[in-house]
C-alpha cells in the first residue's frame, strides 16, 4: 500500500493505493474512518482491482483549501464534487472506474454515479445511508433551525455528549452508532469536523430518479450490502428502489452497522470474481 496526495483549487486530497489489478475501484469510507477502510479487500480482490482509498473531506490528512466556518456553510454542489473527481482522474490517468462506498461514503458514491455515470462500471454501496438517511441527517444538515442547533452544540462538548445520550435513549441511534459518534467529538477539531460533515455535504442528497436513470441507462452492475442487525440502515430501506434497478444484487450480512469484516470480503468477492 502506498499513500499519495492530489492538489487542486478545492482541496489537498490524501489517498492510498492498494491492489495491482487493471480495474480501478474508487473507495469512499464511512464517518470517522479513513482511506484504508477497505484494505481488507486487497487479499481477495487485489489482483483484479487497484483500490484508491480517499481520506474524505474533514477526515485525517485531506484538507480543503478553505476550511473556514463560512466555507463550510457555503457547502459543495454535486457538480463541484464531480469536477473534483474528474480532475483527480485526469491526474491519475483513469478513464473508467468502479465505486465502493460505506455509510457516509455512499453519499459521495451516489453523487459520482449521478454525475459521471458514463465512466462507472460497478457501484457497490454498503449500509447505504444515501438511499434513506433517516430524519436526523436532513434535519441537522438542510433545516436552518436544525443546522443552527448543531453549530451551537458542536462548540460545546458537554451538550453534544448529552445530545448523543438522548438520541440513544430515544432509539434514534443504536449503541454501535453512539460508540462511533462519541469517539469523534473528543476535541474542538473533531467537533468542528462533525458539524462540517453535516453542513458541507448537505447538497449530496440522492436524487433517486436521476440515480436510477444513471444505473439503468449505463447498465451499471450494482451491489447493495446491508447488515441484518444494522438499526441505522436496515435492509428494508432500499427495497423499493433496488427493485427498479435492472442490474442489481443484494447482500445481507449477519452484522450490525460495522460490517467491513471477513464475511463482507467473502460475499462481495463471490459477486465480483
Amino acid at each position: 500500500m502506498t499513500d499519495h496526495y492530489f492538489e487542486n483549487d478545492l482541496a489537498n486530497l490524501h489517498y492510498y493505493k492498494f491492489g495491482s489489478g487493471k480495474q480501478v475501484m474508487l473507495s469512499f469510507h464511512g464517518y470517522g474512518m479513513h482511506g484504508k477502510q477497505f484494505k481488507l479487500l486487497e487479499s481477495a480482490l487485489g489482483d483484479k482491482y487497484t483500490f484508491i482509498g480517499f481520506d474524505l473531506f474533514f477526515h485525517k490528512e485531506t484538507k480543503l483549501k478553505d476550511q473556514s466556518l463560512s466555507a463550510v456553510k457555503e457547502g459543495i454542489s454535486k457538480k463541484q464534487f464531480a469536477d473534483f473527481i474528474l480532475d483527480f482522474c485526469r491526474h491519475e490517468g483513469i478513464e473508467r472506474f468502479s465505486i465502493i462506498g460505506y455509510s457516509m461514503g455512499t453519499h459521495y458514491a451516489t453523487v459520482v454515479v449521478e454525475e459521471l455515470a458514463g465512466m462507472v462500471d460497478e457501484c457497490i454501496i454498503a449500509a447505504p445511508s444515501s438511499l434513506n438517511p433517516g430524519k436526523l441527517i436532513p434535519f441537522f444538515s438542510k433545516n436552518k433551525t436544525g443546522n443552527k442547533i448543531l453549530e451551537k452544540l458542536a462548540l460545546n462538548e458537554t451538550i453534544l455528549v448529552r445530545m448523543l445520550k438522548l438520541f440513544k435513549r430515544l432509539r434514534l441511534i443504536d449503541a454501535e452508532a453512539y460508540k462511533i459518534l462519541y469517539g469523534e467529538i473528543g476535541t474542538a477539531e473533531l467537533r468542528f469536523n462533525f458539524y462540517a460533515c453535516f453542513t458541507y455535504l448537505r447538497f449530496f442528497e440522492t436524487d433517486e430518479a436521476m440515480l436510477l436513470k444513471a444505473l439503468n441507462e449505463q447498465n451499471i452492475k450494482s451491489i447493495f450490502i446491508f447488515g441484518k442487525r444494522d438499526k441505522a440502515f436496515p435492509p428494508g430501506i432500499g427495497k423499493e428502489f433496488i427493485a427498479k434497478v435492472n442490474n442489481a444484487s443484494v447482500i445481507v450480512l449477519n452484522e450490525g452497522h460495522e460490517m467491513i469484516k471477513r464475511d463482507f470480503v467473502a460475499r462481495l468477492s463471490d459477486m465480483l470474481l
